[in-house]
């Protein structure tokens, strides 16, 4: 029986070395997580995961929201999707890695709406700065972030539709932890992703980057949601197949350690970003390779 890895062309398959590349050097913690795959199913996730952090370079360029240069990073924005559609509809391009994404998105079925929904997402970063509340930041998220979840499924091959639900929850609750460690970086950007009536609810100035009782108490409301976020996607691991149970819930485990590391630096995310050492995950993606996840399909040590 013919295999991903037979059919496809020394481009694509060249667009799939490059993503893996992007993935292991930008996002250590899905690189780590997918290593739990098979390999045919392993790519597609670097695969996607390389789009969208070539549209995120786009949005986070230095500059890229200036009033001087926000139409010119708009337009590349769209020349970016524009083209991705394109070769995911058959067109030709000189582009490896929109050439592997493209022919993941065709052999896993990955929905074209979804697509629609990321980019919308990032467009939307070029003029919007602040969410006044958490439905707002949660409208933003949906293209940003719960897609993202809805992008992977085709590749996890669930056993079950309901894991539908839990797998937007699981990006919600990715991207929700990049927004609490990742505070003071995007303040350097002119973005606050904490809703607004949180921020006026504990009193609470990211502008001041002072960690005070206000600032921690906000700290710990939204590390409580973060959390119940992960909580809520836990549901879907064991409807997962073994592979995809091991990968998501090494991913989502370690990722759920960032915020232990928020705390432990006592709520302080403008000084430095809280991290994750990369042989904790090695470690910890040997451990769920050789025993699994829980019962429960989360590692907890």
């Amino acid at each position: 029986m013919s295999t991903v890895d037979d059919t496809v062309t020394e481009q694509v398959a060249e667009g799939y070395r490059v993503c893996a590349r992007i993935t292991r050097q930008h996002g250590t913690t899905y690189y780590w997580g997918t290593i739990l795959l098979p390999r045919e199913r392993r790519r597609h996730v670097y695969a996607v995961y390389a789009l969208c952090r070539l549209a995120d370079d786009i949005v986070d360029a230095p500059g890229a929201t200036g009033a001087v240069q926000v139409a010119d990073t708009t337009e590349r924005l769209h020349r970016f999707a524009e083209h991705f559609r394109e070769v995911t509809a058959g067109a030709p391009t000189q582009d490896p890695v929109i050439a592997a994404v493209a022919h993941s998105v065709r052999t896993c079925g990955i929905a074209d709406e979804c697509f629609d929904r990321f980019f919308g997402a990032m467009a939307q970063d070029l003029t919007q700065t602040t969410y006044e509340t958490w439905d707002d930041l949660l409208g933003y998220m949906d293209g940003s972030a719960a897609v993202i979840g809805e992008m992977m499924l085709p590749v996890l091959r669930p056993l079950s539709p309901d894991a539908l639900g839990p797998a937007r929850a699981l990006g919600q609750a990715f991207q929700l932890t990049n927004f609490l460690r990742d505070i003071g970086e995007d303040l350097d950007r002119g973005r606050v992703y904490v809703p607004q009536e949180d921020l006026r609810r504990f009193g609470a100035d990211p502008h001041a980057r002072r960690v005070d009782a206000a600032w921690r108490e906000l700290m710990r409301f939204e590390i409580e949601r973060n959390r119940a976020l992960y909580v809520e996607a836990d549901r879907g691991i064991p409807l997962l197949p073994p592979s995809s149970a091991r990968c998501v819930s090494a991913a989502r485990t370690l990722y759920a350690r960032i915020l232990d590391r928020i705390e432990a630096r006592d709520y302080d995310v403008f000084s430095g970003r809280a991290r994750v050492p990369t042989w904790h995950k090695a470690a910890l993606s040997t451990r769920v390779l050789i025993l699994g996840p829980t019962k429960q399909g989360v590692v907890t040590s």
